[in-house]
């Protein structure tokens, strides 16, 4: 008797999805696109879709989950990273491996376990293998207006530290600014920015720009709003290896180890067949990787694992090209999902080159949600309002969606997108959702207008909330 209530419960609301939902995207600015769908996972029942769950959008940061995906399947959860220091004649080598989480720690380490096992001088060169992967260091299509920030971070075999760099810029009361770098980081970075009040920087359209040098040189400029405490920054590094070798240049004078050689990038033209294995340093294994990329959405990890992904199924250096083809083959062969045509260019997202349906995705969710016993995947996406890059999401800081919905987003230029589960009056997944909106421009307010809620908040808390009623009144098969 209970269950039919309930099943009355969920038709009357499925009749009357469709017209909330053709309000809600009335929401949305003029010109903006969006691709919606809704589907019961124990009926395997379409609740509402837009009609258009077939047409190619920007994933974002959802491609994600198709990478991870794609590594579970390939690498399986005992895969690591291996950072390898061997002795090759009088030449030390260390053999980089893509390893997205290596820092400047676990390098001193790796030397640290060598000296211990007998390494006091370097008489010839330490060469920084770099073969792992090939091609270009950044995906086609990355704007190239954001190549000098962390999250595009390039996807090096020599990564260090996140490929990553802190920093921070004041205002000064002569009008100028300054710029603090923390001294361990072997780049350079001047600012010819000036520090101006809010209405000369309105007026002007005057803003803060980054120029960056292949040599990893930065220089601010344009203007920097006054401000009475220093503005964070962090910048990409532009080339890995050159700041690895100064990185390691550091750290052999720290630890006193003779060295009279040269760092070079690559390995040594004679390579003789008497090679010594002097350490290896190990990243976590792969869960704890795909749990940072999905719930903090690190694009390096993606990134790396994709060429990670094409140098194993290919075996030969990874690349963005490899990478992306060994991710549909390896989705396919295990899931039966064909995305033969869908335009991949690399596994974080970035690439404004990404596309997919709103369809395809939701049989990635399926068969996550299908084979979670053994994938274990779900736990680690976000949860509404409460982990991760949704914790202060504001469409979702509030109840009825509040903890409700586990999910990852993703956003690029002009779209906001989302894709998860909504969860039951139990916490179980019972419903799949996508959402992926496309070019979103709203208009800009003037400085001085009332605070007013942006409508793609309006839009997803509606969206959400008839999310989270589907998923809590759909009746347990």
């Amino acid at each position: 008797m209970q269950t039919s209530k309930l099943f009355v419960a969920f038709v009357i609301c499925l009749i009357s999805f469709p017209t909330l939902a053709d309000l809600t995207i009335e929401q949305l600015p003029k010109g903006a696109q969006a691709s919606l769908l809704i589907e019961s996972l124990n009926q395997q029942q379409v609740i509402y879709d837009t009609q258009n769950t077939d047409v190619y959008f920007p994933p974002a940061s959802t491609l994600k989950l198709v990478t991870a995906l794609a590594a579970k399947l390939e690498l399986g959860d005992d895969f690591r990273y291996e950072t390898k220091l061997e002795q090759i004649g009088k030449d030390l080598i260390i053999r980089f491996s893509g390893d997205p989480t290596l820092t400047t720690e676990d390098l001193k380490q790796l030397l640290q376990a060598a000296k211990r096992n007998g390494l006091k001088n370097i008489e010839g060169n330490i060469w920084l293998d770099n073969s792992a992967f090939t091609g270009y260091d950044r995906a086609v299509g990355w704007p190239w207006d954001i190549l000098g920030v962390c999250y595009s971070a390039p996807a090096t075999a020599i990564t260090l530290d996140g490929n990553c760099v802190q920093a921070s810029i004041y205002s000064q009361d002569d009008g100028q600014t300054r710029v603090y770098v923390p001294k361990h980081f072997p780049v350079y970075v001047t600012t010819q920015a000036s520090s101006v009040s809010k209405d000369h920087q309105e007026s002007t359209q005057c803003n803060l720009e980054l120029v960056t040098s292949p040599n990893n040189h930065y220089q601010l400029q344009g203007c920097l709003i006054k401000r009475n405490k220093p503005l964070p920054l962090k910048f990409a590094v532009q080339d890995p290896g050159l700041y690895t070798q100064r990185m390691l240049g550091t750290l052999l004078s720290q630890m006193k180890i003779s060295f009279s050689g040269s760092i070079k990038i690559g390995t040594p033209q004679e390579n003789p067949d008497i090679t010594s294995l002097l350490a290896t340093h190990y990243s976590l294994p792969l869960p704890h990787l795909l749990g940072t990329m999905i719930i903090e959405s690190d694009n390096l990890i993606a990134d790396n694992l994709t060429k990670t992904l094409g140098a194993k199924f290919y075996i030969q250096p990874g690349s963005f090209n490899n990478g992306t083809k060994a991710i549909k083959q390896i989705i396919f062969a295990h899931t039966g999902i064909d995305l033969h045509d869908v335009p991949m260019a690399d596994g974080s997202g970035l690439s404004r080159n990404n596309r997919f349906s709103s369809k395809t995705m939701a049989q990635i969710l399926r068969h996550i949600w299908l084979n979670d016993e053994n994938l274990n995947m779900i736990e680690l996406m976000p949860s509404s309002g409460e982990s991760g890059t949704l914790k202060y999401r504001r469409s979702m800081r509030k109840d009825p969606i509040r903890g409700q919905i586990i999910a990852k987003s993703g956003s690029v230029y002009g779209s906001h997108n989302m894709a998860g589960f909504g969860l039951d009056s139990s916490g179980k997944p019972s419903t799949i959702f996508v959402q992926f909106v496309s070019d979103y421009f709203p208009e800009k307010k003037k400085s001085d207008s009332p605070p007013t809620i942006a409508p793609i908040t309006q839009f997803e808390q509606a969206f959400y909330k008839d999310v989270v009623k589907f998923s809590q009144v759909i009746p347990k098969k």
